[in-house]
This record gives structure tokens, C-alpha cells and sequence, in this order.
């Protein structure tokens, strides 16, 4: 009686998953296919890619670089927001970089957020001809912070610093202060440890609405975003016409026509697509 009753279950348990094998491992991919290959889906179902004589391109969905082969960025061509998935725009490694507003002070292994954030907005600005200083970074192009050592009061403040380092400057670079509080402000040694001391960043006198915006940045949650800001447009808008040897207008006129809105008119933000607009310019005005 035991062994019937073992064998009828285990042969409805092997029905069961050949039966569920069938329905989620055949009908339903091959229906979800054949529905993905209407003729009104079928662009977006194979990845909404767009070609150029009949080269694969890209594709409308993911962002990419548009550099020479030593990773400066290439004159006659907009440049994408950065990416933090892999390598950059990297569709297996999709993603952010995990690091938020605190991250301010760089590492043997990696710089910090603040500094790449510093870096690549006096990168961007000696590019595009325009003040790439921003709050919060030197003029080096890393994050201005400070640690000070001395006693602190009951709210945390350094009352009196003895010793005021520049923690993102390694000696010997020249600290981005003389002073601090009447402390004269070091270079930073080579791995010291700064959990002892408050760490200050400071401000400095850069305007509060910098010239290069936060898309150039800072990269997307996805990594992959094929989108600028419209100001980040505008703002490469110059040296991309003197590059292809075409009045302004004429790339601010294809600036506009590839400039998306809000979606259903209030959600979002405007945004330019890097990739259409870039092709756009090779149709009509090729770099010379």
C-alpha cells in the first residue's frame, strides 16, 4: 500500500512539472515572442536599435560614450552624461555607484564622489570655455575638505584646531588654504588615518548655480541613461557647431527637434537624446 501511494504521487509530481515545463517553458515564451514581433512592437521587442547603412548604431534605450581611443571626449560630437555601470554603459553590470553626499574624503583605491564631481566639472569647463568651479571644490579639481584636529566643544566644533590637514591634496601639493582658524592647513601623508578629527568640508566661492550642470556630473541610477539635460546641451552647443564647421543655429535647430518633454506635460524633466541627435548631425552636417 505505501509503494502505490509513493508511486502515484511521484508520477503526479512528474505530470505536474512536465505540464509547467510546457505552459512557462514553451507557450508562454513563444506567445510573448510572437506578440513582441507585431509590427507595432516589433522595434521595441528587438531593443528599439537604430542603424546607419544598415549598421547596428546603438540603440534609442542606452547611453554611450562618444570618445577617442584615449578616453578624451571627441569635439564634434555631445557628450553623454557619465556612467557608473562598469567600464561605462556597461548593459551587464547596469547600475549606480552607491555613493551619496558624505562620500567626500578619496581613498588609495578610489577618488571620492566630491572629487569626481570636482574633477569632471574643470574637466567640462575647460572644454566648453566656461568656469568649471563649482561649491565644495578646489581649484585642483578635488573635493575641498578639510580634517581638523584640536578639542571640540559640546555641539562637536573644533574649538581651537592644533592641526588642519587637506586631506584630497597627498603632499607635496600646495593646499588649497593657507590657513584655517588661525591653523595653518598641511598637505595630506600618505594613508593617515582622519577618525580623530572633524571632517570640514568647505564652500568656498564658487556660485551656487555652476555653469556646467549636475547631469555632466553625475552619473545616472542605471548607468545606462541615454539622455542630457537640455543646459547640458546648450552648453556644448559651440564648440560641437565650430567642430562641424556649421552656424549655431543650425545644431540649436536639431538640439530642439531631438528635446523631449515632460511626460503627459508635468512629470519629469526635459531631456535631449544623445545617440539621434548625434546621428542626426552626421546626416547632415558630416565632421570634417
Amino acid at each position: 500500500m505505501r509503494t502505490t501511494t509513493w508511486i502515484r504521487q511521484h508520477l503526479a509530481a512528474v505530470r505536474a512539472l512536465a505540464a509547467l515545463t510546457v505552459v512557462t517553458g514553451l507557450a508562454y515564451p513563444l506567445a510573448v515572442t510572437a506578440v513582441g514581433q507585431l509590427p507595432w512592437l516589433r522595434e521595441r521587442a528587438d531593443g528599439s536599435v537604430l542603424t546607419v547603412d544598415g549598421t547596428v548604431a546603438g540603440s534609442r534605450l542606452l547611453g554611450q560614450s562618444f570618445t577617442a581611443a584615449d578616453g578624451s571626449a571627441l569635439p564634434a560630437y555631445f557628450q553623454s552624461r557619465p556612467s557608473a555601470a562598469g567600464d561605462g554603459y556597461d548593459t551587464l553590470a547596469s547600475g549606480a555607484s552607491n555613493r551619496g553626499p558624505e562620500d567626500i574624503v578619496d581613498t588609495a583605491a578610489a577618488p571620492s564622489l566630491l572629487s569626481q564631481v570636482c574633477t569632471r566639472s574643470r574637466e567640462i569647463g575647460d572644454r566648453e570655455g566656461v568656469d568649471g568651479s563649482r561649491p565644495f571644490c578646489a581649484a585642483d579639481g578635488v573635493g575641498a575638505v578639510l580634517a581638523v584636529f584640536g578639542p571640540r566643544g559640546a555641539d562637536g566644533t573644533v574649538t581651537t584646531p592644533v592641526r588642519v590637514v587637506s586631506v584630497n591634496q597627498p603632499c607635496p601639493a600646495r593646499p588649497f588654504l593657507d590657513s584655517y582658524r588661525g591653523a595653518p592647513v598641511e598637505c595630506a601623508a600618505e594613508q593617515e588615518d582622519w577618525s580623530a578629527a572633524r571632517l570640514i568640508p568647505v564652500r568656498g566661492p564658487a556660485s551656487d548655480t555652476p555653469a556646467v550642470p549636475a547631469d555632466a556630473v553625475t552619473a545616472s541610477g542605471s548607468g545606462l541613461d541615454p539622455h542630457i539635460s537640455p543646459a547640458y546641451a546648450a552648453l556644448q552647443l559651440r564648440r560641437v557647431a565650430a567642430a562641424r564647421g556649421v552656424p549655431e543655429e543650425r545644431v540649436r535647430a536639431l538640439v530642439d527637434a531631438h528635446t523631449d518633454g515632460r511626460a503627459l506635460g508635468f512629470l519629469g524633466e526635459p531631456t535631449v537624446h544623445v545617440l539621434e541627435l548625434n546621428l542626426e548631425l552626421d546626416r547632415r552636417y558630416p565632421a570634417p
